[in-house]
C-alpha cells in the first residue's frame, strides 16, 4: 500500500552531462514507469484535478487508460480537448493546477499527471500521429493572430469546429514564446514543430513573416480580406528593464533579447547558425520566475563561470515552477535573496563589471498574494558580474489593435475583454493569453484560446454574411 503514496520518479540527465549541453534534461518515463504511476490514481467519482486543469482534460479516463496499457486510447482522449499535450506535459505548471488539486497528495505524492500526458504524447509521436477528425465544413473563415499557445489552441478548436481558419505569426517560425522563449533542454523544438503540425494537419493555414498592425490593419483583416472574425493572441513580448542607472552598459541583456537570440537563434551552436552571444564571468540573472530560470540555465551552458540570481523576496516567494528551482541548484546556479539591483557599474570599455544592490525585508502581501519587498535603507553593496541578464517580467505590445479604436485597452497595454467569451470591445474580435492578462503560463493561454473558439463558433453559427 505504500508504493500507492510515492510517485515514479522521472529519469533526467545527470548534472555533468547537461550544464554544457542544451539537450532536454527530463527524459520521460518509460513503459513500465508510466503503467505504475497510473495504476497508484484513485480513479476519483468527483476528481478535483479536472476542476484544476484549464482545458477541461479527463485526467482519470486517461490515466487508467495508461495503466491498461491502452496507449492509443489514452492519447485520443487528451486530445478531445488538448491539440499540445507534448507541450503541456512539459511546461504545464501541473503542480499548481491539476496536480494540486490530487487527493493523494494530502498523504503521499500527488499522481504524475504532466509525465503522463508527456509520455501519451511521446508515445504517438514515436508511433506516428494520425490524421484528426473534425467537422464538416461551416463556410466561415477566422483569421488567428499570433502562433503561440492561446493562437495555437484557438485555431485547432475552431478547424474542428469545421471554420476555415488561417494564422498570421510576425517572427518566421510559428510557435510565439514556445519556439522563442523556452529552451530546447525544457522544450525541444521538434517537439513544437510536431504539434504545431498537428494544428496544420487540421487545416490551419499559417503563414509567417506578417506583422498585424503594421503590415496590415486589424480592420483589413477583419473586412477587407473577407474573415469573419479574428482571434488576437499575440503574448506579452516586450522586455520590463529596471530603470536604473548604468542598464545601457555592454553585457546586460533582456530576458528577451537573450532567450530569443539562445532559443529562436539558436546561439548555442553557433557558427554553424550565425547569432552569437556573448556570455562571460560570472553572469547575475535578475528575478525569481521560471524566465529568471531559464536565462540563468542557458547562461550556464552559454560558457558562464558561474551563474547568481538575484532576488527581491524569498525562495519562498520565488514564482518560479520548484522542479525548474530544483534543477538549477542541482546545476549549482547560485541564489541570493532579499536583494535588489540600483546601479550598474562598467570598466573603462563600457562592459558591466559591477552590480550595486540594496538589501530588502518582507513586509505585508501586495496584489499579487506575495510579502512585499521593502528596501533597507543604507543596505547597499557590490556584486562582481561580466553578464547581466534582466529577467523581471514581460509586458504585452497590443501592436495588432493599436491602428484602430475599436477595441479598448488598458493603461497596461492589455486588450480588455469578457472573461467568459474572451470578446473584445470590437464586434467579430476575440483575444486571449498574455495579451489580455499580462504575463502568465502557457496552459492559462491555452484555454483562453478554448473559452474563445466556442465563443466565436456560437458568433459565427448565429451570424450570416
Amino acid at each position: 500500500m505504500k508504493e500507492r503514496f510515492v510517485q515514479q520518479p522521472m529519469p533526467k540527465l545527470s548534472v555533468e552531462e547537461r550544464i554544457r549541453s542544451f539537450r532536454e534534461v527530463a527524459l520521460g518515463y518509460g513503459r513500465e514507469q508510466a503503467i505504475a504511476e497510473a495504476k497508484r490514481c484513485l480513479q476519483c467519482k468527483e476528481p478535483k484535478c479536472v476542476k484544476g486543469c484549464p482545458v477541461e482534460i479527463d485526467i482519470p479516463c486517461f490515466i487508467r487508460l495508461i495503466g491498461e496499457g491502452k496507449f492509443d486510447e489514452a492519447i485520443l482522449k487528451i486530445k478531445e480537448k488538448n491539440s499540445l499535450p507534448a507541450i503541456c506535459g512539459r511546461v504545464c505548471p501541473q503542480e499548481d493546477q491539476c496536480m494540486g488539486q490530487c487527493v493523494l497528495g494530502k498523504k503521499g505524492d500527488q499522481i504524475n499527471i504532466g509525465a503522463l500526458e508527456r509520455f501519451a504524447a511521446d508515445y504517438e509521436l514515436e508511433k506516428g500521429v494520425k490524421n484528426p477528425k473534425f467537422a464538416a465544413p461551416t463556410g466561415k473563415r477566422v483569421a488567428v493572430v499570433g502562433s503561440g499557445p492561446a493562437g495555437l489552441t484557438a485555431a485547432a478548436e475552431l478547424a474542428k469546429l469545421g471554420h476555415e481558419v488561417t494564422l498570421f505569426e510576425a517572427l518566421h517560425l510559428p510557435g510565439g514564446v514556445l519556439i522563442y522563449g523556452i529552451p530546447e533542454f525544457r522544450l525541444p523544438k521538434e517537439i513544437v514543430r510536431a504539434e504545431v503540425d498537428y494544428v496544420m494537419r487540421l487545416g490551419v493555414k499559417i503563414k509567417t513573416n506578417v506583422i498585424v498592425g503594421k503590415m496590415v490593419t486589424l480592420d483589413e483583416v477583419l473586412h477587407g480580406e473577407g474573415f469573419d472574425a479574428v482571434f488576437v493572441g499575440t503574448g506579452a513580448g516586450l522586455p520590463g528593464f529596471l530603470g536604473v542607472s548604468g542598464e545601457n552598459l555592454c553585457g546586460i541583456y533582456s530576458a528577451n533579447e537573450f532567450l530569443i537570440r539562445a532559443n529562436l537563434m539558436k546561439a548555442y551552436e553557433f557558427p554553424e547558425h550565425d547569432t552569437p552571444i556573448k556570455v562571460k564571468g560570472r553572469a547575475a540573472v535578475i528575478g525569481g520566475g521560471n524566465v529568471a530560470m531559464d536565462a540563468a540555465r542557458s547562461a550556464l551552458r552559454l560558457g558562464a563561470k558561474e551563474v547568481l540570481v538575484i532576488y527581491r523576496r524569498t525562495e519562498k516567494e520565488m514564482p518560479a515552477r520548484l522542479e525548474e528551482v530544483k534543477n538549477a541548484k542541482e546545476e549549482e546556479i547560485k541564489f541570493l535573496f532579499l536583494a535588489t539591483p540600483v546601479r550598474f557599474l562598467g570598466d573603462n570599455r563600457g562592459w558591466v563589471n559591477k552590480v550595486e544592490c540594496l538589501r530588502m525585508r518582507l513586509g505585508k502581501p501586495d496584489a499579487s498574494g506575495r510579502r512585499s519587498a521593502i528596501p533597507i535603507k543604507g543596505s547597499e553593496f557590490m556584486v562582481d558580474a561580466e553578464t547581466v541578464i534582466v529577467a523581471i517580467g514581460q509586458k504585452p505590445n497590443p501592436l495588432a489593435v493599436r491602428a484602430t479604436d475599436a477595441v479598448n485597452v488598458t493603461k497596461w497595454g492589455t486588450i480588455v475583454v469578457n472573461p467568459e467569451t474572451q470578446g473584445t470591445s470590437m464586434r467579430g474580435v476575440y483575444a486571449g493569453g498574455d495579451i489580455t492578462t499580462g504575463d502568465a503560463t502557457v496552459i492559462s493561454a491555452m484555454g483562453a484560446g478554448k473559452r474563445a473558439a466556442r465563443a466565436m463558433h456560437g458568433h459565427l453559427m448565429s451570424t450570416h454574411r
